[in-house]
């Protein structure tokens, strides 16, 4: 019996294009062969070059309409600019809205966008507590709003009073947890359906799925959905494609961590410090469309349920054409 093709997406990047632009592209994508749309929750964009920072809630509504495949954010952040309440409602909303096709991915957060709210910005483990906070009192909410009931919270970081979603779908969305670390991969596996991964490298995957699987063991889950965000470069020339890389998303070859800058303006001066030769291993820059065939294919081989590409370049239409001729229809699962 043959195996369906592979689930891969298209990352929508609101830091680097206006709204309506993504709409656009992500029609595009969809009607070149892409499934399903990403779109990430930020207030500001990484350096100011980038130029955007749409609010992901609207723009995932629209490209409801826009579009006919799977919407989720990857990620948002229910604990700093926003109470997990807030976040709970937006996605039972266009759950409610889109039957099916809405997912919720959630992550701890990066100070560049969560800071702005002028909120202490704690260490690394107090933000990943929060966020297994919030994702209980977002299931809370989800739960007892489908059984036409009131829930309430009270916790070391958050308070609910009494309560329920008044809009919600037939069934709950997927709930999947960005992590790059093997002890919060563990807790998703406990506590969530899924988990995202941002790009890392093949060699670390493997253990990371090993934990989130144990942890779905351990709650009598036999496994959960594994989301894959995948940036890349890809230009018509090697040239053309590391300097997308090193202008548009020197994220990409940065080598320390940035979770706590807080300026795009600041991370724009820590770019400097990013080499063509620091992207070798962490993302893939080349004009090859078969050597990002390879790649992608690797990551399916792993096991990873759904991929959403990110070309980091402004060259989104000639991508989206050049990888529906010559990369999807080569995928396999």
């Amino acid at each position: 019996m043959p195996s369906s093709p592979p689930h891969v997406g298209y990352a929508a990047m609101l830091e680097q294009f206006h709204p309506t632009e993504v709409l656009g592209l992500a029609a595009h994508a969809e009607q070149s062969g892409f499934r399903g749309v990403m779109a990430a929750d930020r207030f500001q964009p990484w350096v100011p070059r980038q130029g955007q920072a749409s609010f992901v809630w609207n723009v995932l509504g629209a490209l409801g309409q826009a579009t006919s495949g799977d919407l989720g954010t990857g990620m948002t952040v229910p604990t700093f600019r926003w109470h997990p309440a807030m976040v709970a409602q937006a996605s039972a909303t266009l759950a409610a809205m889109y039957p099916g096709r809405h997912w919720l991915g959630i992550g701890s957060g990066e100070a560049i966008d969560e800071h702005v709210t002028g909120a202490y910005w704690p260490e690394t483990a107090e933000r990943i507590n929060r966020m297994f906070e919030a994702i209980e009192i977002i299931k809370k909410l989800f739960v007892a709003s489908l059984a036409g009931r009131d829930t309430k919270h009270s916790g070391p970081h958050f308070s609910l009073e009494s309560t329920r979603l008044w809009t919600m779908p037939e069934v709950a969305p997927e709930i999947l947890v960005a992590t790059s670390g093997p002890v919060t991969a563990k807790r998703a596996g406990r506590t969530v359906d899924g988990i995202i991964i941002d790009g890392a490298p093949v060699d670390k995957i493997a253990g990371l799925f090993a934990r989130f699987d144990e942890g779905a063991r351990e709650s009598g889950r036999a496994g959960g959905t594994k989301v894959l965000r995948l940036h890349l470069s890809w230009a018509s020339t090697h040239e053309a494609a590391m300097a997308n890389a090193m202008t548009e998303w020197p994220n990409g070859g940065m080598r320390f961590p940035r979770s706590d800058i807080r300026s795009p303006f600041e991370f724009e001066q820590l770019a400097r410090l990013v080499r063509p030769e620091d992207f070798e291993g962490r993302m893939l820059v080349s004009e090859d469309p078969d050597a990002h065939r390879a790649t992608i294919q690797s990551y399916l081989d792993l096991g990873f349920d759904r991929i959403y590409l990110h070309n980091v370049g402004r060259n989104q239409r000639e991508w989206i054409d050049v990888f529906a001729r010559d990369v999807l229809p080569k995928l396999v699962r």
